[in-house]
């Protein structure tokens, strides 16, 4: 039996907490996340993806302190392109500010895989050098 009266009970299930159901508890986090989103320039949000693009790019690349064992050229390849697509679509959207250390981080990692492939691509035709022009190291 339970130790709850008929009053208490009713009161219990009219309460709010008691009616939010788990999806609606999930649609307020997702309204409380685009608000924050909301808060966010345009400039950060494209900033915190280049920086990710590059992280992933460095992990696929075999450049961290656990070297090879995340190693996988063909990633790297993908992650370097669309970083580069990135910052091209975004360049007069972004300051020389923002964009100059995110370019020389592009170069940076254009010239590390270059460098780690067995057989390196044609000036040109390296991952993102469709937007970057050649890089030579």
């Amino acid at each position: 039996m339970s130790d709850t009266s008929p009053e208490e009970s009713r009161a219990f299930a009219q309460s709010p907490a008691a009616a939010e159901s788990p999806a609606s508890a999930g649609s307020s986090d997702f309204d409380a996340m685009t608000r924050d989103i909301a808060e966010v320039p345009a400039v950060e949000v494209i900033v915190t993806v280049a920086v990710n693009l590059m992280s992933a790019a460095a992990v696929k690349l075999g450049l961290t302190e656990e070297g090879d064992t995340y190693k996988d050229l063909d990633e790297a390849r993908k992650l370097v392109h669309a970083l580069a697509g990135l910052l091209d679509a975004s360049a007069t959207e972004i300051s020389s500010f923002h964009a100059a250390p995110l370019r020389d981080g592009l170069k940076s990692l254009q010239l590390a895989f270059r460098e780690a492939s067995i057989v390196p691509d044609e000036p040109g035709q390296g991952p993102g050098e469709k937007y970057t022009g050649p890089v030579y190291g």
